[in-house]
């Protein structure tokens, strides 16, 4: 089993951009404060990574265009492969999750979510049990051509799945048939929005959607008995248009369900939007401590960005009252994809 007396991070990296591949840090309780215990340089381009619930087990999803998923053993400092890494039949993967005793990825080229069975020692089947294939596209060419999925988790009940397809302006409530994802309910979003990711409130009330094709939020309503997502309202990240594509990211809630924060690399700023009901209001932005902020993660009072093409891991201190990050420091890793907490 994992250590349970101290907390980690742990950094996926782009290895064809000269990342180490995945990066485990001991995280400083009191300030927030990384400090790197080991590199393992295993799976190409490990773009997301997912810890099984007892900490012991760590996934990487690879983004290549023959895509895989690998797991390691977390038992020391530095995870160990746990087995050979497995074919998703997919391009492009970007994000992964656990659910329902399997490992689910969300794949962007090839615009389909992946399904891996978890044996119980939590190592991976040998190949994937299915694969949903999602149709459709959006208005903005050539980003919309056709779906991409970007990312796929459980909703806070653990009864769904749901994928976020940034080509297909939608999101797809999803459960598994016979090892197979299959579509509960798909919620359409504006045209031309171009979804990316998705927070649910603590509470399981609502989910917020990042949008990478325009600059905001969506305000969707969830309601995990009959699993449907209704969208509400859509709420800017930015104080203004953008000169240029700003390509939103990220996007976390706080653990008391008063914020929510976002990550928008082309203007390398994070936004906090405090939650007012069924709305949410733009408070401020801040620099984000680096370049191309790619991913974020909140844990323990403390913000961690993932910031690509500055090639580093910046921590802030969150404002209980206001919400607003401060800038606590940062560690060097090239080509930072993700940061997860462990």
């Amino acid at each position: 089993m994992a250590d349970g007396s101290r907390r980690r991070a742990f950094i996926g990296s782009f290895t064809a951009a000269g990342g180490p591949g995945i990066v485990t840090a001991e995280i400083d309780a009191g300030s927030g404060a990384l400090t790197i215990l080991s590199t393992v340089n295993a799976v190409p381009d490990p773009a997301y990574l997912a810890l099984s619930p007892g900490g012991d087990t760590l996934y990487a999803v690879s983004e290549t265009a023959a895509g895989t998923v690998a797991a390691f053993r977390v038992t020391g400092d530095k995870p160990e492969p746990a087995g050979r890494p497995v074919p998703l039949d997919a391009c492009g993967p970007t994000h992964l999750s656990l659910y329902a005793g399997h490992v689910l990825t969300a794949n962007y080229g090839s615009g389909s979510v992946t399904a891996v069975p978890v044996r119980p020692d939590g190592t991976l089947a040998r190949s994937a049990s299915g694969v949903l294939r999602h149709t459709g596209g959006g208005p903005h060419t050539p980003r919309q051509h056709g779906p991409h999925a970007h990312q796929v988790q459980p909703d806070p009940s653990g009864r769904w799945a749901v994928s976020v397809d940034l080509g297909t302006d939608s999101v797809r409530v999803c459960t598994l048939t016979d090892g197979t994802p299959a579509v509960h309910r798909e919620a359409a979003l504006r045209p031309g929005s171009g979804p990316r990711h998705l927070a649910f409130h603590p509470d399981g009330s609502y989910a917020y959607v990042v949008n990478e094709l325009s600059p905001s939020v969506t305000v969707c309503r969830w309601d995990a008995a009959d699993g449907v997502l209704s969208p509400l309202t859509e709420t800017p990240v930015l104080p203004g248009a953008p000169a240029r594509d700003a390509y939103p990211s990220g996007i976390v809630t706080s653990p008391d369900g008063r914020f929510v924060w976002t990550a928008t690399r082309g203007e390398d700023v994070l936004s906090v939007l405090a939650v007012e009901g069924a709305d949410l209001r733009l408070v401020t932005t801040v620099p984000c401590g680096g370049h191309w902020p790619r991913a974020l993660t909140a844990s323990g009072g403390f913000l961690y960005v993932a910031n690509e093409r500055s090639g580093d891991v910046t921590w802030f201190a969150t404002d209980p009252r206001t919400g607003i990050p401060r800038r606590g420091g940062s560690v060097r890793v090239t080509a930072a994809s993700c940061v997860i907490i462990g």
